[in-house]
């Protein structure tokens, strides 16, 4: 689990770089927040929109060697962000990255799933949060870097990337123990009943969330610089602090779930993040760090708690759950930034906030449509995915 973490760790240090990027780039080449916004728009797409294709392979057949290129593709196109001449290859650049990032999540929450035991939530909560302190790190490396060398510092990026990337190498033959399906090089699918529908609710809980999660990740740091009228390194602050705060909400979140059910944690989850969003607005910039922190605790919280509920709804198709709850999903809600990014050229980087402290209501009342039942309840010792599956699955009567 040490491995997976730390190969998510160094796969989203090129994720969280992207935002840090923006304040540097858009005074280099004068972008406006709509173009500044759309290579975020790039980083998510693809990094998240074909994860269900490397899903879906993944199910099929043995790929570990998929994780290697998280770390190895994703380092290396952030480093080139800073060294190429025009936009179009900092986007192209910028989608490199994302495509290592997708190859990367749907194996790791696989290997994550097998060694996690029964206590899947957390264990899949000590797997994402590798993640969150990823795209931190990304922001709080990388800035110092930029500041002493310009964008140029993008190529120190390569250091811990590459070096997981190593250390991922030599771990694969151990990794690739723990896959029991697969006998004579062949993936045999098990006899687990998917349940699709409360999947494709999840689904647009988890866009939703995304919505909210990369409207606040891009725009945190401009919103303090620009509105608040600090310097860069208080905006990047800022944009650590929510991001450092999504890690300490992965860690309680998964525990919280096995102890008091998925569905339970999530709606708690949504009902909190207006008003930490809202106090956030009006708190000044230091204040502000505090409720920064609070805000993606409770956004990212649940990041754990839905992988593990979509790799419950679909037990027979681990990669293709994880391909959708961390990637397809997540990269639909990205599609919004560029909007929100409209909305600040036009009304101001406030009004951005203020949309985004809108949007848990809709993720809420999505969350009020799962179901009550053993897969969103507490683990119990002994209970299987195949019988939560299909307790999930066959008729009921109605209440």
């Amino acid at each position: 689990m040490a491995v997976l973490s730390g190969g998510h760790l160094c796969t989203d240090i090129a994720q969280g770089a992207v935002p840090a990027l923006l304040p540097f780039l858009i005074a280099r080449d004068h972008l406006s927040y709509a173009a500044a916004s759309a290579l975020v728009l790039a980083a998510t797409i693809s990094s998240s929109v074909i994860q269900p294709l490397f899903g879906h392979l993944s199910d099929r057949l043995s790929l570990p060697w998929l994780m290697l290129l998280g770390p190895g593709l994703g380092g290396l196109g952030i480093a080139l962000v800073g060294i190429v001449p025009s936009y179009g290859l900092v986007f192209a650049a910028v989608l490199l990255s994302g495509i290592g990032v997708a190859a990367f999540h749907p194996e790791g929450s696989r290997f994550a799933n097998y060694v996690s035991g029964a206590r899947r939530a957390s264990g899949m909560s000590l797997f994402s949060v590798g993640g969150n302190p990823g795209f931190a790190l990304g922001a709080a490396l990388l800035t110092p870097a930029l500041l002493a060398f310009g964008l140029r510092g993008t190529l120190l990026v390569l250091v811990p990337t590459w070096l997981m990337a190593g250390v991922l190498a030599h771990e694969l033959p151990r990794l690739a123990r723990f896959r029991s399906d697969v006998v004579a090089g062949q993936v045999r699918r098990g006899g687990e009943r998917d349940a699709w529908g409360p999947f494709a609710v999840l689904a647009g809980v988890i866009a939703m969330r995304s919505f909210i999660y990369f409207g606040l990740i891009t725009f945190i740091a401009l919103y303090w610089v620009h509105d608040l009228h600090t310097g860069k390194a208080f905006g990047s602050a800022a944009l650590v602090a929510l991001l450092l705060g999504g890690a300490a909400g992965t860690l309680a979140g998964g525990p919280l779930a096995d102890r008091f059910g998925r569905r339970a944690v999530l709606i708690g989850s949504m009902i909190s993040i207006p008003p930490l969003v809202v106090a956030l607005l009006l708190s000044g910039p230091t204040l502000g760090i505090l409720f920064a922190v609070l805000a993606g605790a409770a956004t990212i919280a649940t990041f754990s708690v839905t992988i593990v509920m979509g790799q419950e709804y679909l037990p027979a198709r681990l990669g293709v759950s994880a391909g959708i709850t961390i990637g397809l999903s997540i990269g639909l809600g990205g599609i919004g930034v560029p909007l929100l990014g409209l909305l600040a050229d036009a009304h101001g980087l406030r009004a951005v906030l203020e949309v985004v402290a809108v949007l848990p209501v809709v993720a809420l009342a999505l969350t009020l449509a799962l179901p009550r039942d053993e897969l969103s309840a507490p683990v119990r010792r002994g209970s299987g995915a195949r019988q939560r599956a299909a307790h999930l699955a066959a008729p009921r009567e109605p209440h």
